[in-house]
């Protein structure tokens, strides 16, 4: 499967199903959601901190992350998305960004307007649980994240991050367990996991020393997928993907 399933939407709907049934009706009414597509290159802020939110994007391809700065103009990643998750249902109600959102690869996003998905969140009771459930399980995986930098070590910290992208990525059918391309640089794993630039190097390299991972570049496997998950005390309960 590709980032584009048939339908721009579709695997927002895949997205949705992971943690909560929807009827036939439930997946017609989303994916006749109006939407405008448009290709967005790397870096691209598809919102920032202090705007009013008048369009949800939802990635039909590639990569975005949230962050924070701080005064000083440091920067720490919150979340990475992939294909098929929206960016983000959490502003729905409210009336301003706290965070921005940004694109981390090239790839192509659907705006849905905000008017739009709240007529239907509240005219569509399988739709709107659908929705509070998906931004309950981005509150869990946001406490994992929280958990994962204040008190894991650095090695932990990487595996268990690479980790969870192969469940996240398996879960909507594109790359997974056996292996995928990981969209972020140093600099960004290092953003996202509160390391620096050289200690993530650092990192890396034993994990795949002891065969833990098998890294070309940027593509990742997984030789011994069981001791990975060891390594980086992870678990999928968070995630709140059956079968995972």
């Amino acid at each position: 499967m590709t980032g584009r399933d048939t339908h721009p939407l579709q695997l927002l709907v895949r997205k949705l199903e992971t943690h909560h049934p929807l009827q036939d009706a439930d997946r017609a009414a989303i994916l006749g959601l109006p939407h405008k597509l448009r290709a967005v290159e790397p870096q691209t802020y598809l919102l920032r901190e202090g705007d009013r939110p008048e369009r949800c994007a939802v990635i039909v391809s590639g990569y975005a992350f949230r962050h924070k700065l701080t005064g000083d103009g440091a920067r720490q990643i919150l979340s990475i998305h992939i294909s098929g998750e929206a960016v983000d249902f959490q502003n729905l109600f409210l009336e301003q960004s706290d965070h921005n959102a940004q694109m981390l690869t090239r790839g192509e996003i659907a705006d849905i307007p905000i008017g739009a998905l709240e007529e239907l969140a509240n005219a569509n009771a399988g739709v709107g649980r659908a929705m509070f459930v998906s931004t309950l399980v981005e509150a869990s995986v946001f406490r994992e994240w929280t958990l994962n930098v204040g008190r894991r070590d650095g090695r932990t910290r990487i595996a268990h991050l690479l980790c969870e992208f192969a469940v996240r990525l398996s879960a909507q059918g594109l790359d997974g367990h056996h292996g995928y391309e990981l969209p972020m640089t140093q600099e960004q794993l290092a953003d996202a996991t509160g390391l620096t630039s050289v200690h993530v190097n650092r990192t890396l390299k034993p994990l795949q020393a002891d065969r833990l991972i098998d890294r070309d570049r940027r593509a990742i496997r997984f030789p011994d997928w069981k001791a990975m998950r060891d390594v980086g005390d992870f678990t999928t309960r968070y995630l709140r993907i059956q079968n995972a």
